[in-house]
């Protein structure tokens, strides 16, 4: 499969649009995509991936048939098979694109924010409650059906987690040995970390019925790993233990 490189340094959500993201979709497999315009293919695919992401959300993909997508999309069933000859080629195409994406996105940190493991921190969790609000069909759908998904989709799944979570892990180590963290386990730590991120996503009624915005939400995760991995913190509980 070719890889589209993902500009660097431009504004991420500008990336994570649903044009942008099926431009290098259309362009990374271009060599088995039957519809030469580029135009009319981009905005086709688009139609295509909102309405798979839309009924996999609301039934399930694995319940999902193509004749269903054909008339969510407004694509007939053979120009369907122009983009891909399979449910799992189009999984593929889907995943293939957010999941680097999401995680391109992580990576593509400041030198000056990257210099300061709190700040560091704080940033790699705005940013990630932020994608998955802006991406929430996508974070949704690659959550809710990974458990479906065929060996290979489903080790692509696993392996962006377990990537998304050393990301965070290698920042609390830096943190550890810079001292502005005290934790003894810093992949523990990220992968708990991450169900504080997915309950955004996957519990949006909740905070919608509350009134919490996402800058509420974003600032009250951070107070709380703030609390639980500051050194200071940690002291004091060992003092009142003692």
């Amino acid at each position: 499969m070719k890889r589209v490189a993902i500009a660097r340094g431009a504004s991420w959500e500008a990336r994570v649009s649903t044009g942008a993201m099926c431009a290098r979709i259309f362009e990374r497999h271009n060599e088995t995509i039957r519809v030469r315009n580029p135009n009319i293919g981009v905005a086709k695919l688009a139609r295509i991936i909102e309405a798979t992401l839309r009924l996999g959300n609301r039934r399930g993909f694995h319940a999902t048939s193509l004749r269903d997508l054909s008339k969510a999309s407004g694509v007939s069933m053979g120009a369907l098979y122009s983009y891909f000859d399979s449910k799992a080629a189009l999984l593929s195409m889907i995943l293939g694109e957010f999941m680097p994406t999401v995680t391109s996105i992580l990576v593509d940190v400041s030198p000056e924010v990257r210099s300061d493991a709190r700040r560091h921190l704080a940033w790699l969790i705005d940013t990630h409650v932020r994608l998955s609000e802006a991406m929430l069909p996508w974070f949704v759908f690659a959550f809710m059906e990974a458990k479906a998904f065929p060996r290979a989709e489903r080790h692509i799944a696993v392996e962006t987690e377990a990537q998304t979570e050393g990301i965070f892990a290698d920042v609390i180590r830096r943190g550890v040995k810079d001292g502005v963290f005290a934790v003894s386990d810093a992949d523990l730590a990220a992968t708990l970390i991450k169900p504080l991120l997915q309950d955004w996503y996957l519990k949006r009624g909740k905070y919608r019925n509350r009134g919490t915005s996402i800058e509420a939400y974003v600032a009250a995760v951070t107070e709380m790993l703030a609390m639980g991995l500051g050194i200071q913190e940690r002291a004091q509980t060992r003092v009142l233990a003692s």
